[in-house]
């Protein structure tokens, strides 16, 4: 048995007591990044006992060369990975996962097999068990260790959030961004809506979408364009809503990402207040520079529609706030949409 395995699976009290420390420590034991926890090509950590429950993420670092999975905001695997060389770079941004396939085939490379494929956009980036050597050797795809990959597809589900940075890791964080936030001083609602018990609701609003039935069941993305005024929502790759956003004042800089974890918080807050309060976690977007109370007070959402949004959310449900254009191609990639697409990949299906 190889010393990954060991690792990942051992009962051995020793080893599984330093995997949790490796995969636990704060910033300052681990430094600023998390590259002390060290691999060598194609090894991993995988302790999924640590969060048995909730969303799921994975944070890409394109530097490091390590892939973060975190389970309702606790890390419960980091591996090694093979991102894209020279001229075929890996895009950054925050994605979906668009589609699943145990087995895939590319169609552009002598059908090299994509094992445990995870589309992260309809262009051909993605996800999947390959040759991991130890520095960027793609196509643009995310090649991740066998292993790891095949237990990482059993725990995602499409529509969850992908991360992928040009920066070192830093640990996400929990935050509020306040959008879809509230509190009630009354016992508080469900977290979500069950699908079948959802309807259109009145848009009394002047320019906003909302068409929910066009999508099946899944993780919303929710996006924020401050450069073009404007909210789109997006589940299973589909386009469902869109709206115009009121913004005045001194608007966020850069790209912000958050997911939305298990359970409320029932501190006051001012929309919806017949509404709980959500927990969110922060997983792009530097520290420091989150002023919740700010963003309630300079970007503004029609009440009908936030209230549509919010009862359609559940855990996993993916909030972007950037300064990028959602109407044209933007630096970065914010999400990926079979309506109106944020971002036109060309390429097609890179091993």
């Amino acid at each position: 048995m190889s010393p990954v395995r060991r690792l990942a699976l051992s009962g051995a009290a020793a080893l599984a007591l330093l995997a949790v420390l490796l995969l636990l420590a704060p910033n300052s034991v681990r430094g600023q990044a998390a590259n002390t926890i060290e691999l060598l090509p194609g090894e991993y950590l995988w302790l999924p006992e640590l969060s048995p429950r909730g969303p799921v993420l994975v944070l890409v670092s394109l530097p490091e060369q390590r892939a973060y999975v975190y389970r309702n905001g606790v890390r419960i695997g980091v591996a090694t990975v093979s991102t894209g060389k020279p001229g075929f770079e890996t895009p950054t941004g925050v994605f979906t996962i668009l589609q699943k396939k145990r087995e895939h085939y590319s169609n552009l490379y002598d059908d090299a097999p994509m094992p445990f494929m995870q589309r992260l956009t309809w262009g051909g980036v993605a996800m999947h068990a390959g040759r991991v050597p130890g520095y960027p050797a793609s196509h643009g795809c995310v090649r991740l260790p066998y292993e790891f990959s095949e237990k990482l597809f059993a725990v995602t589900e499409r529509g969850m959030t992908v991360v992928i940075v040009d920066e070192p890791n830093r640990a996400p964080m929990l935050a509020d961004p306040a959008l879809f936030p509230t509190a009630s001083s009354q016992a508080p609602r469900p977290v979500s809506t069950p699908v079948g018990q959802l309807s259109t609701p009145a848009m009394p609003e002047p320019g906003y979408a909302w068409a929910p039935e066009r999508a099946p069941p899944g993780a919303l993305t929710v996006v924020v364009s401050t450069r073009d005024r404007e909210i789109v929502v997006v589940r299973e790759g589909v386009e469902i809503g869109r709206g115009p956003v009121q913004a005045t004042g001194d608007l966020p800089v850069g790209t912000r990402a958050y997911v939305l974890l298990d359970g409320i918080n029932l501190s006051a807050a001012p929309l919806l207040p017949d509404r709980p309060r959500r927990r969110w976690l922060r997983v792009h977007g530097e520290a420091g520079d989150d002023d919740p109370a700010r963003y309630a007070g300079v970007l503004g959402v029609a009440p009908g529609f936030a209230r549509a949004v919010y009862d359609a959310m559940s855990p996993g449900a993916s909030l972007v706030i950037t300064d990028e254009p959602v109407r044209a191609e933007p630096a970065i990639t914010v999400m990926e949409s079979e309506g109106q697409a944020v971002q036109v990949d060309s390429r097609s299906d890179d091993p």
